[in-house]
């Protein structure tokens, strides 16, 4: 792509973004079912585990937000998405009675789950219900994903959940996914080996972030060669086209990178299109993202979530929610737009990651390349004339 039509392109990407800003329609619901959970990761986002949450929120007050949705006038039940996520969101004992009622609602729905407390009768539930999709976690192999998320003798147990689960035709997605960091970048070919041996038609790649206990734990996090390392192995395994393997929804890479991991480009869609619920009920964007007071919208306790979604998110619906002067100033503004919302540093107003910052060498190279060819492009001018 020549610089007259990326040029173009960005100003095309601008505009969509603006105009999703506006229309603001609500596609995809997380539920934080709960803080618990039977794993103590160190990436973890949220800091779960034996979390004793007085103020959990009960089915009643998830029939109500679901409801009210229904009820709105504006929303289709069937168009929206209900992502259930925790902590583990499977130690709730009332997790499929409310998703019952949500099915008989009309509202599709997906799991994000660590995969341990899969067996016959979940799966069984999970198909009486009609989940839509599941995304099961695993971190590397044996004794990396063991390690990593502190609970021995887990690794086979996740494999049979997800194995019962692909038996089931009615659950017509079954992804794994990989957080990437330092203890299993090494891992990722052999990981790929065993899935196609499982025949796992899906595998999400994301990084671990800094946020969360990864904030704590950051010989974890991955530098700029590795972040590149991640990326041409998921180009690879793209074109070998065995399996599905794509990256998740945050960060973006740069264009040519972005197209070539997710084949569409980066846009952070929390607070446009994505809500959530949280666990005590507070009303919210994106559950990875900082869970400021200022940023809370509302809790479905008090307030109607509809109203809430409809007339509140304003900060999150404008091109500088996540800008400083120099992200403003950066040629890749209008793709990038100061990247995801989770990893924006609100104290200190800039982002915690930066395609710039790990991939400064590319960035030079192409912008001297480009420069080449303005000066060749000067001096042919120069001697037509």
């Amino acid at each position: 792509m020549n610089d007259k039509y990326l040029e173009e392109y960005k100003n095309q990407m601008y505009e969509y973004k603006k105009q999703l800003y506006k229309d603001h329609h609500l596609n995809s619901l997380f539920i934080e079912m709960t803080l618990r959970c039977n794993a103590r990761c160190e990436h973890c986002g949220s800091s779960c585990g034996d979390v004793i949450q007085k103020d959990e929120i009960t089915k009643e007050e998830i029939y109500k937000v679901l409801e009210d949705i229904c009820n709105s006038g504006i929303y289709d039940p069937r168009k929206i998405m209900l992502n259930i996520t925790g902590g583990e969101p499977l130690v709730r004992k009332d997790m499929f009675e409310i998703l019952a009622y949500a099915d008989r609602l009309g509202f599709p729905w997906g799991i994000t789950t660590n995969g341990m407390l899969i067996d016959e009768e979940v799966v069984k539930n999970m198909v009486k219900t009609h989940m839509y999709s599941v995304s099961v976690s695993i971190d590397g192999l044996k004794e990396t994903h063991e390690n990593f998320r502190k609970v021995p003798g887990s690794y086979e147990k996740i494999l049979k959940g997800i194995e019962l689960m692909m038996k089931e035709p009615s659950i017509k997605v079954v992804q794994v996914t990989t957080c990437v960091n330092k203890k299993n970048i090494n891992e990722l070919e052999e990981l790929y080996q065993l899935l196609l041996s499982k025949k796992v038609p899906y595998w999400r790649i994301v990084t671990v972030d800094p946020i969360g206990r990864a904030k704590d734990n950051d010989d974890i996090l991955l530098n700029g060669e590795e972040i590149k390392r991640m990326v041409r192995f998921i180009r690879e395994k793209q074109i070998e086209n065995k399996m599905v393997v794509s990256y998740g929804c945050g960060h973006y890479f740069g264009f040519n990178m972005d197209y070539d991991i997710r084949n569409h480009p980066f846009i952070c869609y929390t607070g446009v299109n994505v809500a959530s619920i949280l666990s005590n009920g507070d009303i919210f964007v994106c559950p990875d993202v900082k869970r400021l007071p200022e940023l809370i919208q509302g809790n479905i306790r008090k307030d109607n979530f509809v109203e809430v979604w409809e007339k509140k998110f304003k900060i999150f619906r404008t091109m500088n929610r996540t800008c400083n002067k120099k992200c403003k100033a950066c040629s890749e503004w209008k793709l990038c737009g100061g990247d995801a919302l989770h990893t924006w540093d609100f104290e200190e107003n800039k982002p915690l990651m930066c395609s710039k910052e790990y991939f400064k060498e590319d960035y030079r190279i192409q912008k001297e390349l480009q420069n080449r060819k303005k000066r060749q492009e000067a001096r042919k001018k120069k001697k037509a004339k």
